[in-house]
Parts: structure tokens; sequence; C-alpha cells
């Protein structure tokens, strides 16, 4: 596409009406002076006072930035271990021992942004640009559903050839795609912020969650790393969720790119986000927050030199500290992490992972690793089924389920039920079902063995005799060759 029509698409994307409704009085949510004088108000708290917030935290009830602000703070290690703890026991009583697990498909990488830290930018002379056809798609998703995948998050670059209309066909194309049992019965996007307009063709379509990361909430940080392209305007990104859930699609995810300013602020960005999603939508939040970490990326120096780099025991603090914050709220940690932090990280409440992941574009059916087709670089290359296997060693479930979302099981029934803690109740017996799939098509024979005697033992687990002889009685229609069974 020639340059200047590509300029007469980015002058039509942004519409300044559907962001100026929801500013306070000409400003948006991200009151910085407010963030670091919370900070600063709340050094130094007393094990009294962290141990309170502790209990609010494990009585599902959302923090308040003041709060936050003194996790923030700990410097008592004896504390921290507390807060581990804590996180954990949040996560099992909401969740339960269900990890949800999915893939990245990197669908797109031409973009019109030039975001400093990115592989993608436009200016990036060595990155090489791919878009998908849909012939392609059909082979990437082949792959990866053959490989035992049931849920994507399908990612794209701000471009006007992904647009709204690819968007929606490769979502068709996803859905459409079968292979033997095995298909994909969610598919998330990760895009670039659209209008509400646009967001409803998407909804029609059948979007999962729509995921966009502020990536920093520090103003002028933000505006000094995306110099140029759409993504410059900082209200149109902030405000995407708001228009996403106009629109009806009511599962959104917040997260920012930790490294690119001072993790504390950026934690304190994320729970202002919340709230100001949940006093706008009924109390409806987030369905997810991530919390990726900047990796490496090709001909991207930024990503080595940044002042705010995180580190692995900080970034155990702040993951723990969004758990507390936002204690019914699920939570991403991808693949960018190295197996041991995963293993490290993901008992302080982690929801979800991906697994078997490969961001290069169209790499999943030629199985390569092409760096100058990535974001950036992954730390963590296992296979699908040595990730399945590693979780049901920690006596975790790898979830495929996605009935929830079909049943209807979004938006404000989803908040409800994640607010009383009984997301497991419904979803374990689900999860069990998908893993049993898993292990009768896909798994390896090592993995096999370790999941059925876990499904074994969360069988009897289940409160109740009745959910356990249906539970039951699904499984043994599931072993003689049905799929998509779900309660």
């Amino acid at each position: 596409m020639q340059a200047t029509a590509v300029k007469e698409w980015m002058d039509q994307v942004i519409k300044p009406e559907q962001v100026e409704k929801y500013l306070d009085k000409g400003n948006d949510f991200i009151n910085e002076d407010y963030i670091f004088t919370t900070l600063m108000a709340n050094q130094k708290p007393d094990k009294q006072r962290l141990r309170e917030i502790i209990a609010k935290s494990l009585a599902l009830e959302r923090l308040e930035p003041e709060e936050t602000a003194a996790l923030l703070n700990c410097t008592d290690e004896e504390m921290w271990e507390e807060m581990y703890a804590a996180g954990g026991q949040i996560k099992e009583k909401v969740y339960g021992r269900r990890i949800v697990t999915f893939a990245p498909l990197y669908v797109s990488n031409l973009c019109v942004n030039s975001c400093v830290y990115c592989g993608f930018r436009h200016d990036n002379k060595k990155a090489i640009r791919k878009q998908l056809t849909l012939e392609e798609l059909r082979e990437e998703i082949k792959s990866l559903v053959q490989k035992g995948h049931k849920r994507l998050i399908m990612v794209y670059g701000e471009h006007p050839d992904s647009d709204v209309n690819y968007i929606a066909e490769t979502l068709k194309v996803a859905y459409d795609t079968k292979v033997n049992h095995g298909e994909i019965r969610r598919s998330n996007v990760n895009a670039a912020p659209m209008s509400v307009e646009d967001l409803q063709v998407l909804k029609e379509v059948g979007i999962g969650t729509f995921q966009v990361f502020q990536e920093t909430y520090h103003h002028e940080t933000y505006r000094r790393l995306h110099p140029r392209g759409i993504k410059a305007d900082y209200r149109w990104r902030l405000y995407s969720l708001h228009r996403s859930m106009e629109a009806g699609v009511d599962d959104v995810g917040i997260g920012a790119l930790f490294g690119l300013y001072d993790w504390k602020f950026e934690v304190m960005g994320l729970l202002l986000h919340t709230i100001d999603l949940e006093k706008k939508f009924g109390g409806v939040g987030p369905h997810t927050i991530s919390f990726p970490r900047m990796e490496p990326a090709v001909n991207t120096p930024f990503t080595q030199k940044s002042s705010h780099l995180v580190d692995d025991n900080t970034f155990k603090k702040l993951v723990t500290v969004i758990r507390l914050s936002v204690p019914y709220t699920g939570m991403i940690l991808t693949a960018r992490e190295p197996a041991y932090i995963r293993e490290k990280v993901l008992p302080v409440g982690i929801t979800q992972i991906d697994a078997g992941s490969n961001i290069g574009i169209g790499t999943y059916s030629s199985d390569t690793l092409d760096y100058e087709r990535q974001q950036f670089i992954l730390g963590d290359n296992r296979s699908l089924d040595e990730a399945v296997c590693d979780l049901a060693k920690m006596s975790r479930i790898a979830s495929f389920c996605t009935a929830g979302y079909r049943c209807g099981r979004t938006g404000n029934y989803f908040m409800d039920i994640a607010k009383k803690g009984k997301v497991h109740t419904l979803c374990m017996p689900n999860a069990i079902l998908t893993f049993k799939e898993y292990l009768l098509d896909y798994a390896s024979e090592e993995t096999r063995q370790i999941g059925n005697q876990l499904i074994e033992q969360e069988i009897a687990a289940l409160p109740g005799e009745l959910i356990r002889q249906t539970v039951l009685d699904l499984l043994a229609r599931i072993e003689a060759g049905e799929r998509d069974l779900y309660l």
C-alpha cells in the first residue's frame, strides 16, 4: 500500500468524540501527582497494616490505591512471604487448581507505529514483514490444533491491510478450521485500539477477550517511546477498552510492559485502569491483567539499555501485588519469561499461561524460529506437551475449557461469580473434561499417566456426589469418542 494511502487511513482512525465522553473535566484517569503522592504517603507500612490489607484481599475485595501503595512499599521479606502465600490462596479460592492454557498466533507484523522497544516498529529495516493470507493462516491453525490447542490469542500490527475487516475474516478462519477431533473454540484478539463501530463488527464474528496494553501509563514516557504513528495518541489507546465495553465486547484485557518506566507507578496505573472501568461499567473491570517484561528484539537496542528493567525478585513482587490488588481478576504469565521464572511466579496467583508458543509470522506450520519475524525473543520454548506435563507435576490441570464464554458467562455474569469466589465451581469440571480430551488425543505417554492420576484426584475433590457422577459420565462419553462436552 502506498504511503499516501496509509496516511489517509491513519487520519481517519482516531475518533476524538469516542474518547472525550469518558474524560473527567477534560482529564484522563491517570493522575500522576496523585500516584506519586500516594506512593510517598504510604512508605514504611507496619506489619499490622499490611496484614489488614492482606485480609481484605483474602476477602476478595479490590484494594484502594492507598492500600496497594502500602504493599508496593513493603521492605520486610517476612511480610512478602505472607503476601506470596496469600496470592496463592486467593487464586485457588477463586479459580481453583486449574491453569488456562492458550497459544499466541501472530497474524501480521505490518505496522505504522514507531515504538522504540518493538521489533515490529515501522522503521526497523531488519524486520521481515509478513501478513498471512487466509490459506496460510489456515495452515497455522491446523498446526496448532494438531498439537492440542483449543484457545488462541491472535495478534495483529496496526496497519490498513490488517484492519477490522481482515481481523474479522481471520477470526472466521480460526473458528472454521477443523482437524479430526480438534478445533479452536475461542480466539482472543490483541490488536490496535478500535472504534466502537469496528468492535461491534468483531463482536458479531465471535471475538473472545479484546486485549490492549497501555505499555506505560506515564504520559511523558509514553510520548517519548511512541514518537510517530497512531499509537502516539495516548488517550486513544487508554480508552480503547472503554470503547470495547461500550460495543458489547465485555471481556477485556489490560496490561503494562514492565521495563519502560518505574514498576510501582505502572502497578498503580493498572489499578486505576481497573477502577475506572469498574466505575463506568457497573462494577465490571478487566477480565485479565497482563504484566509482560520487556525482552530483547532484533535491531532494538532500547530493550537492553532502559533504566527501568525489572529483576526477577521484583517481578515476583509486582505480580503478587497485582494479585492482591484485584483478587478476582484473571492474570496472564506469558512465555516471554523462561520456564524457571514461570514456575517460581505461577504459585502467587497466575490463572493463565501460553504454551508451545512461537511468535514468528507463519512459523507454527514450518516449525521454525525466525527471529527477524518475531516481535521479541521468547524465554520459554517448551512444547505444549512439556508445559502441560510440568503443570501436572505441580498438581495443576491445564484447562482448555471455553464453555463459560459459549454459555454467556462473560462481563457482569463472570465478574459476579469471580467476586464471590465461585469460578472454580463452574470451571473445574469442564477443565477436567478438556484435560481428558488432551490426554486422549495429543499427550505423550508420560503426560497421559501423570494427567490421569491428577484427574482422579480432582474428581475426588469435587463438591458433592452428584457433580462427581456427572463428570464421570461425561468422561466415559469422551473416552467413547465424543468431544466438546461441558456443563
